[in-house]
């Protein structure tokens, strides 16, 4: 099997060289990283100015390719210019910090995977949470055996998975949860500064997560102990909405646009 490797805290991090070890059990790895780290860039792409490739080295043996680019060019780099064969899997990860939440929209993790989803390829998320005892060793670990099983049974498509692995001890991890995404905001702030020369400058102070409890998501299965398991669809269509949009008087609107049609006509 093939497995395209990559992430967004760069080709050098710790959770990335912890994963490729458990992968390399599957299949085939090919490692393709941003250069840098490029945590918090979402679903960004590189198009006003050229991409650099080059080949990165751990320990001084070739590990992969690092591109200049954002983790979703990864991606699009790996699938069309780097791989002699399309991947058969996609995997993102191991990111040191959870993506949970709103977070997952944020993530360049995340939409590494969204990324090879919208390329027709079954693709994997993996975060861990770093906020107490971290064992990257053993998260390696895990994200194989759920990737093993993500393999055996197949993705529909449109569709990735998000998996999150809470930070305590092996024998303190409780099991798996299958969960929703949590929508609960956090409360974020701008702090203002002043620089050396007396200029006004910003700074995005991270957020502090809303205390309500919201079983079954995946905030509270990591901080219950859980593994979360999360499916998630890159079709961000409110189907439900779209359903009862059809009962909106929507006549008037079409009679302003016939009026302006015409005026513009004349």
């Amino acid at each position: 099997m093939q497995i395209l490797l990559t992430n967004d805290d760069g080709i050098y991090a710790t959770g990335i060289v912890a994963i490729n070890k458990t992968l390399r059990e599957i299949g085939e790895v090919v490692v393709v990283a941003p250069e840098a780290e490029r945590s918090g860039v979402s679903h960004s792409i590189t198009w006003a100015h050229p991409l650099r490739l080059r080949k990165a080295y751990v320990e001084n043996e070739f590990f992969g390719y690092a591109v200049s680019g954002s983790p979703a060019d990864c991606v699009k780099m790996a699938a069309m210019e780097i791989m002699q064969e399309r991947p058969e899997l996609v995997v993102s990860g191991m990111n040191l910090g959870v993506n949970v939440g709103i977070h997952v929209l944020y993530s360049g993790t995340v939409a590494a995977s969204i990324e090879g989803s919208i390329l027709g390829i079954p693709s994997v998320a993996v975060s861990i949470d770093v906020s107490g005892y971290t064992d990257l060793e053993y998260a390696a670990i895990i994200a194989r055996d759920i990737i093993k099983q993500v393999i055996k049974n197949k993705l529909p498509k449109c569709t990735l998975m998000n998996i999150n692995i809470p930070s305590v001890k092996r024998e303190e991890i409780k099991g798996i949860r299958l969960t929703r995404q949590c929508t609960r905001g956090f409360e974020e702030s701008v702090d203002r500064r002043k620089d050396p020369g007396g200029g006004t400058y910003y700074w995005l102070v991270g957020g502090t997560e809303v205390a309500v409890e919201e079983k079954g998501t995946d905030i509270q299965a990591v901080q219950d102990g859980y593994v979360s398991i999360t499916p998630l669809r890159y079709d961000l269509t409110d189907h439900n909405l779209l359903d009862s949009l059809g009962s909106w008087d929507w006549k008037g609107v079409e009679e302003d646009i016939c009026k302006a049609k015409g005026i513009l006509n004349k």
